[in-house]
């Protein structure tokens, strides 16, 4: 991480009785009380350098004691007004990725700018953060993950938006044209001062590099993030959707197949911070559906389902339900018996599984298309013993067509297979009503079923445990 020390003098602030002074020949004059801390201290340092204090002693009334200046609701508390205090004094102080933010809204708030002296604080943060702390990779991120605590501050100063804008070029420049401070593979650290050379430079193999360093961002400012890369236009989808499986992983809770799960999630007797963290994870959610790419293999059917599976304990909104079912049908030949496994959360049925999820997938795999034509159309050139170029178009488009009715049968093959096997799975469950175990049955059309071995199967299960001796 780099870093930048400012000031030569020994730190001589010291604790006494509670009030924060500093060791000096010369008698205090000034007392900042800094949310609930008190600060004995010299107005010529202090007021040489911040406009604020200046305006604030000027109005208030001078007197044989210190006076006292109140500085309530301060950015950054204690610790950003002591950095700037020993700013004043010339005592060392370090700055770095962890403190800049804190630092930068703390000199704002005191106005310490070059209106009031040359090379004042603001200044000199300014130079660190735009030369330094934006040109590193994990120093960006991190400035990027301490606004949070300074959210409107951060704003108001473009912090938030300079770190978006600096991490998403980084995302886009090759790894090995970065000097990166850290990379995602939390190998060694790497501390270095911000006028001297990086004691390493590391390149990442992985095309994905950035994904596990920006999985550590909140959700909102992954959003913005994940926006601007997007934007840029240079990522490919495949990599879009890894950084959000990834995400995935680092924040959503891991979704229990337990059958008391249900009850637990309608119950009455939730305490406050379930019901909290229950809905960051639904913006979470959320936002990660928002932003899974547009084209089709972005991401996994099993990773689809996965999102569908927390998005239905969650209880996310329809319109995400909507899209994750419909991104799911057009993957779902790639799906397992066990992805389609998603526990019901619902107390009109008392299934074990989400059947209807299941079954509204499945309506939308088989809206996929039309039926290619099954004999070549015709043509008029069809009977010259030498075609033309036109007829042979009309012939390789043919082919085409035919090969894309192919790939859609073997699809339909895939997921009739996956649907026998699925049945078996849950054939056993005894409170499934017969008319959704035929209505997943014929959701697939009988030409897709190279055999029935596993449909029986089903159907024998089915009768075992409900026993039932109705015909199909």
């Amino acid at each position: 991480m780099k870093f930048m020390k400012l000031g030569s003098r020994p730190d001589t602030f010291y604790t006494a009785e509670a009030v924060r002074s500093v060791s000096s020949e010369v008698s205090s004059d000034l007392i900042v009380q800094v949310t609930g801390s008190r600060y004995l201290l010299h107005k010529f340092p202090l007021l040489s350098k911040c406009s604020r204090l200046q305006r604030l002693c000027s109005e208030s009334p001078e007197s044989s004691q210190p006076q006292i200046v109140q500085l309530p609701e301060f950015p950054g508390g204690v610790e950003a007004f002591e950095l700037c205090a020993k700013f004043c004094y010339g005592i060392t102080i370090t700055l770095s990725a962890y403190n800049i933010v804190a630092a930068r809204c703390a000199a704002d708030f005191l106005q310490m700018t070059e209106d009031v002296e040359k090379g004042n604080l603001v200044y000199k943060l300014e130079v660190f953060f735009t030369s330094c702390l934006l040109h590193g990779w994990k120093d960006a991120i991190v400035t990027l993950q301490s606004t949070k605590s300074f959210p409107l501050w951060s704003e108001d100063l473009g912090i938030t938006r300079r770190c978006i804008e600096a991490i998403a070029s980084k995302v886009s420049t090759h790894p090995s044209k970065l000097s990166l401070s850290h990379s995602y593979s939390r190998r060694e650290r790497d501390d270095v001062s911000c006028n001297g050379a990086e004691s390493q430079r590391l390149k990442p193999a992985s095309k994905g590099w950035w994904a596990e360093d920006m999985a550590e961002l909140g959700v909102d400012l992954y959003w913005r993030t994940m926006m601007e890369v997007k934007s840029g236009g240079k990522i490919p989808s495949n990599l879009i959707g890894e950084a959000l499986k990834i995400y995935a992983a680092r924040w959503l809770p891991k979704i229990s197949r337990e059958r008391n799960f249900k009850n637990r999630a309608g119950s009455d007797s939730d305490s406050d911070s379930t019901s909290e963290s229950t809905s960051k994870h639904r913006v979470l959610l959320e936002t990660i559906v928002s932003l899974l790419p547009a084209e089709k293999g972005a991401v996994t059917c099993s990773f689809l389902l996965k999102l569908l599976k927390a998005a239905n304990i969650l209880n996310a909104s329809s319109s995400s339900k909507k899209e994750l079912t419909r991104r799911s049908a057009l993957q779902l030949e790639e799906a397992a018996v066990r992805d389609l496994l998603i526990p019901s959360i619902s107390h009109a049925n008392d299934t074990v599984y989400d059947v209807d999820l299941v079954i509204a997938i499945l309506e939308q795999f088989m809206l996929q298309g039309q039926s290619p034509p099954t004999s070549p159309p015709r043509s008029k050139l069809g009977f010259e013993r030498r075609r033309s170029r036109s007829a042979e178009n009309i012939d390789l488009e043919f082919q085409e067509s035919r090969r894309s009715s192919s790939a859609s049968h073997s699809s339909k093959l895939k997921v009739a297979k996956l649907v026998d096997g699925y049945l078996q799975e849950i054939a056993g469950d005894v409170n499934l009503p017969l008319s959704k175990f035929i209505t997943l049955a014929e959701a697939i059309p009988d030409f897709s079923r190279l055999d029935h071995d596993d449909l029986y199967k089903a159907i024998d299960i089915y009768l075992k445990v409900n026993n039932k001796s109705t015909a199909f």
